[in-house]
């Protein structure tokens, strides 16, 4: 059993990168798509030197494809970092819902769930070391997946994905990170556990969330980034748009339409 920090003082991070990546091929052929080069730094060496940056004390992984590639990378232990594996051995043929399932007795404390792709400002990590907190930023022409909608007080309204939205009011593009208080992972793991059980494996967590956002089981508030803070690496031309989001001294720079 691990230490559980105040909910304000968040410490743990929960890490996705079971996935092999395919839309990335050639690319990732012979190596997890979070250790992709940007500008010759692999996009997990970016994230990980950032949680360190900001205070992080432990990370989980759920890994998958080529899982021995991402244990070589990080080993146990990573500046700051105690680090723990979980894995999803079905990673070919199911999706982030069965890794974050995977992940449900790894966890017993508050933790920020950030998926393996995203590059971003490390220091934007800090607002979401608060509880049920969720990244979230103006819609873009380029960008695609789950959006939400807020009330006035920045609260979570509608949790959609892709296209599904029946709100009329304006959209916001999910970052792909959250926080969680341990109560709401409590609930969330119920609610994985459901689809689990019924063989939806091959779905999307976002679908949970939404769900649980309908009938009022997870509150989540809205911490709004700058789209020019971070980018998201999905395909060959989302590598391509990246190498320009960073210049040489790793500072971020705007991200290309």
């Amino acid at each position: 059993m691990h230490d559980v920090p105040h909910d304000h003082e968040i410490t743990t991070a929960l890490v996705l990168a079971a996935g092999s990546g395919r839309r990335l091929q050639p690319v990732t052929n012979d190596q997890p798509k979070c250790l992709t080069e940007v500008d010759g730094i692999p996009i997990l060496e970016r994230l990980v030197d950032g949680l360190c940056q900001q205070g992080f004390t432990r990370l989980v992984v759920v890994v998958g494809y080529l899982e021995h590639r991402i244990r070589e990378f990080l080993g146990r232990r990573y500046g700051s970092l105690s680090i723990d594996y979980v894995v999803n051995p079905q990673y070919a043929t199911t999706n982030n819902i069965y890794s974050l399932w995977h992940a449900r007795k790894a966890l017993q404390e508050p933790f920020v769930l950030i998926e393996s792709d995203l590059l971003f400002e490390a220091s934007l990590l800090g607002d979401l070391q608060q509880p049920d907190m969720i990244a979230v930023s103006s819609l873009q022409p380029w960008m695609n997946g789950s959006t939400v909608t807020v009330d006035h007080a920045y609260r979570v309204q509608e949790f959609q994905l892709g296209n599904e939205c029946n709100s009329d009011g304006p959209k916001y593009k999910t970052v792909n990170i959250c926080s969680l208080s341990f109560g709401s992972w409590r609930r969330v793991i119920r609610g994985l556990e459901q689809h689990v059980a019924a063989g939806d494996v091959n779905s999307f967590y976002e679908r949970v969330f939404a769900e649980m956002v309908a009938d009022g089981s997870l509150s989540l508030d809205a911490v709004f980034w700058d789209p020019r803070s971070w980018h998201e690496i999905d395909t060959l031309e989302d590598l391509q748009k990246a190498e320009l989001f960073f210049r040489p001294d790793g500072k971020a720079e705007a991200a290309p339409a």
